[in-house]
């Protein structure tokens, strides 16, 4: 996880990272929603996908979009790395 701290990241980018980080099992895998990571921290929905967007970018983890058996969509898979 250090190396968050020394990437250009804001606060809410790190908040979210680490919300990431308490979520994910012993693989660095959890998919929790959007919805729950704004509500279980105190940001918008819209501030979480931009902090989630620039993770990405700076390569820190890897959003794999999930979809239900009937095609309907899922909450996201997200990968620390």
């Amino acid at each position: 996880m250090d190396k968050i701290f020394y990437k250009d990241l804001s606060s809410n980018e790190k908040m979210v990272y680490m919300y990431l980080k308490y979520r994910a099992n012993k693989k660095n895998k959890c998919f929790p929603s959007i919805k729950t990571i704004a509500k279980d921290i105190s940001l918008s929905e819209t501030t979480v996908k931009k902090s989630i967007k620039m993770l990405e970018k700076e390569e820190v983890i890897e959003k794999v979009n999930r979809t239900r058996a009937n095609g309907g969509k899922s909450s996201n898979l997200y990968i620390l790395k």
